[in-house]
């Protein structure tokens, strides 16, 4: 079983939902994060959904946008993201982690370099925002040469045959985007159709499902939920706190730890 079967196991065992953070890799520099990482994780984190430093990334909203250019300001680039991501794997041997990335930053290891360095350093699923599922295969031929679990987004919009193929494509979870747009916590409150989605989505046997944006409240976590869905992924509302503390970086943890362990709670069925 891959680390994420293995963690969706034992969460439905302790009736519990997953809690998910995304952050920027690097952000605000490679000593923090790996500090805000260990946080997040110490604090009640079932996983962890990692982006890469990019110029143009392409779902973000100003908050992410933001943390980009931070990492990149302070010299951090897919290297940095490497050598970090091999360090959190060495801290934390048992958690899922997967990335959420552009295809540039794919393309510009070569595909099967890109693959291969992920299974090196033990990350175990890859989201690509922009990648299209008429385009996977070329993709998921080698997350599969090397055991990396290749995710796909389910848009709110997504038509029956859209559904349809994520379910069978998707593998480690299903990304279940709340609403259209781009990341950030601002019209956080979840279409009533989502309800409906996530049970065609389960009618075709699609792997448990995470949603994400605008998630950034225990209440909303608690209510996707008892929609059905397996857990819940927050990034811009965790992105905020850092930005919010730069200057003062043992403020920013303690406000990390208590924003986590909130959101974990939140969790329980």
């Amino acid at each position: 079983m891959s680390r994420f079967d293995t963690l969706f196991s034992q969460l439905q065992q302790a009736q519990q939902g997953a809690f998910v953070p995304f952050v920027t890799l690097c952000d605000p520099n490679l000593a923090q994060s790996f500090e805000i990482i260990q946080t997040l994780v110490e604090n009640g984190a079932d996983a962890l959904e990692l982006g890469f430093p990019f110029s143009d990334p392409l779902l973000d909203g100003p908050v992410i946008q933001a943390a980009n250019q931070r990492a990149l300001a302070a010299g951090c680039s897919t290297e940095a993201s490497f050598h970090l991501l091999a360090q959190i794997r060495s801290t934390y041997p048992t958690l899922p982690i997967s990335l959420l990335l552009c295809a540039n930053l794919v393309y510009a290891q070569g595909i099967e370099g890109f693959y291969q360095r992920c299974a090196d350093v033990g990350v175990d699923a890859v989201l690509i925002a922009d990648l299209p599922l008429l385009a996977h295969p070329e993709f998921t031929v080698m997350a599969e040469k090397y055991a990396i679990q290749q995710v796909f987004i389910c848009p709110p919009n997504a038509s029956e045959d859209t559904i349809k193929r994520v379910a069978e494509q998707t593998k480690g979870y299903t990304y279940l985007v709340s609403r259209a747009g781009v990341t950030g916590i601002e019209n956080q409150h979840a279409a009533s159709h989502l309800e409906a989605l996530v049970a065609r989505l389960k009618a075709y046997q699609a792997p448990p499902i995470l949603q994400g944006f605008g998630i950034s409240q225990p209440q909303q976590v608690s209510d996707v939920l008892k929609m059905g869905v397996n857990g819940a992924i927050s990034g811009s509302a965790i992105v905020k706190i850092i930005e919010q503390h730069l200057h003062d970086p043992h403020t920013c943890l303690a406000e990390l730890a208590a924003f986590t362990q909130k959101m974990k709670k939140a969790t329980a069925r």
